[in-house]
């Protein structure tokens, strides 16, 4: 059975959207939310637009491909990816997966999950996988770059950066740091001092967030929060009424050549086996993976 999408025809609002929160599905669910449309009207930017309703740059741009970045043309169409599969990890605590640029919030004994979109490590500073905890937070974060971090601003941006970045609007941790426990302590869920680079892999390693998001999930978790870093580009659920949907993201490129080129994302056996000897499910799930929109697609209703 399809179900049914919400369609939002109305204006980009004056306000930045906050945080999307969504009712836990049933254990034996992991579809949330509904899938919301927006008309393009002239002078809209899809950073706008992603801003308007709190989703990532490249979310947006992968579930409407082809649609100019800049200059979407007036009167289209976009949908918003604002239905999603759960990824397939324990729902507590934060859950970050790379493949998605998103960051899920499970607070303890409530039934929602906070959704938010984050900027992640780029390709060669990749954001490493890990289960881990946050070990401590600070408010007005002093940001200490490393010694190869000042060594790539001084030698590709002509940038001497200072040992040591006071707090205010010159540091590119914004207002608020979350230290992960892993390794060293180099890696930070913060802010950002820009107005770019949410929804996209930009920075060196940690996860990064736009300032209001960062702001409402600071005083929500506590230190000691166990905090999980995945990476599931294939996302897929058999729902209580017996529908099989995936949801198939561009994978991450590990390498600098790999950027821009196409990317495979493989089936696992046992959702092969599940549609097998179904030529029209078989070539909705071929379709999802070569696509890779990014938004739950619904491939088989089983009975």
């Amino acid at each position: 059975m399809y179900r049914s999408l919400l369609i939002s025809l109305t204006c980009l609002a004056s306000s930045i959207a906050n945080a999307i929160e969504y009712p836990l599905p049933e254990d034996s669910s992991n579809l949330i939310g509904t899938m919301e449309y927006y008309q393009v009207e002239k002078g809209d930017s899809l950073a706008d637009i992603a801003n308007s309703y709190n989703v990532g740059f490249l979310a947006l741009l992968e579930a409407n491909k082809g649609v100019d970045p800049f200059l979407p043309t007036p009167g289209k169409l976009l949908a918003i990816p604002t239905q999603l599969i759960l990824p397939k990890v324990d729902r507590e605590g934060v859950v970050i997966n790379l493949a998605e640029l998103r960051l899920y919030y499970f607070p303890e004994d409530q039934d929602v999950v906070h959704v938010f979109p984050i900027g992640i490590g780029r390709v060669g500073r990749e954001t490493p996988l890990m289960t881990t905890k946050i070990s401590q937070k600070t408010k007005n974060p002093t940001w200490t770059p490393t010694a190869n971090i000042r060594k790539e601003y001084r030698e590709k941006r002509d940038i001497e950066l200072p040992s040591v970045v006071p707090a205010g609007p010159e540091n590119p941790l914004g207002d608020y740091a979350m230290r992960l426990a892993h390794g060293s302590g180099q890696y930070l869920i913060h802010g950002t001092n820009k107005d770019f680079g949410i929804g996209m892999r930009v920075s060196s390693g940690c996860i990064r967030m736009n300032p209001w998001d960062i702001e409402w999930l600071f005083p929500q978790i506590p230190k000691g929060t166990k905090v999980q870093i995945i990476d599931q580009a294939l996302k897929q659920t058999q729902e209580p009424d017996g529908a099989l949907y995936v949801e198939v993201h561009q994978p991450l490129s590990k390498t600098e050549s790999q950027l821009g080129q196409d990317k495979k994302v493989k089936a696992d056996e046992d959702l092969l086996l599940t549609i097998a000897n179904d030529d029209r499910a078989y070539s909705r799930l071929n379709a999802a993976l070569n696509l890779q929109m990014g938004i739950p697609v619904e491939i088989k209703v089983l009975n």
